[in-house]
């Protein structure tokens, strides 16, 4: 998995700032410019503590994730609030094995022989319906959830938020999970006020949505 960030808004935590300055404020929105950045981060801070997240959805945020699985990207879409551009299999040829191997799977070595034989006869498959001149959109009825895939997204931070709250709970299924991780850290260099206490429910709101009193983050 290769997870980039490629873009963002300008002043990721600036304008979010401005915009909440703007709502308890006779500043023109034209003015909000001069305040110090001491002072739009204070405000941001507060705002963020009060709950008051719709101001943060003025920054957004691009990734070029690759090397993924179709298993990922069917969860990851159903997030609706965001932007995707995902590479298609009707018009790319995928005649080249390229797919995941799950954790618990690779852990042992007669699991792995028996999924790599398996992920063979699928592709000569695929190949096979190639050469007889089978549209790529159909052939690709016989490919696997483990076919790898590229993908880019743009979320706004409020959605990233809420994103992290679901993905990175230690219950989320294990690709996903580590793709909101890596997305976490990524974000979390560039605008720490906003990401400074993002991740799974139970350590944003003292919450575990799953009940899952034997996980070792179940809030106490």
């Amino acid at each position: 998995m290769n997870v980039k960030l490629i873009g963002h808004t300008l002043h990721p935590e600036e304008i979010p700032a401005m915009a909440a300055t703007l709502t308890h404020s006779k500043i023109k929105p034209e003015d909000l410019d001069n305040l110090s950045g001491t002072d739009k981060s204070e405000v941001l801070e507060q705002v963020l503590k009060l709950g008051h997240t719709s101001v943060i959805e003025h920054a957004s945020f691009t990734f070029a994730i690759s090397d993924v699985s179709r298993s990922l990207t069917h969860q990851l879409v159903r997030h609706r609030i965001a932007s995707y551009s995902q590479q298609s299999q009707r018009y790319v040829n995928l005649n080249e094995s390229n797919y995941v191997i799950p954790p618990s799977i690779q852990k042992n070595k007669k699991m792995v022989k028996a999924y790599e034989e398996t992920m063979m006869v699928i592709w000569e498959q695929y190949n096979k319906l190639l050469r007889m001149k089978i549209p790529a959109e159909d052939a690709r009825y016989v490919l696997p959830n483990a076919t790898c895939t590229n993908i880019m997204v743009t979320m706004n931070a409020r959605s990233l938020l809420n994103f992290f709250e679901l993905r990175c709970c230690l219950h989320a299924q294990w690709e996903i999970r580590l793709l909101a991780n890596r997305m976490l850290k990524e974000v979390k260099k560039l605008a720490p006020t906003i990401f400074k206490n993002a991740g799974p429910s139970c350590k944003t709101k003292g919450i575990c949505p799953e009940k899952k009193k034997n996980c070792p983050l179940y809030p106490q």
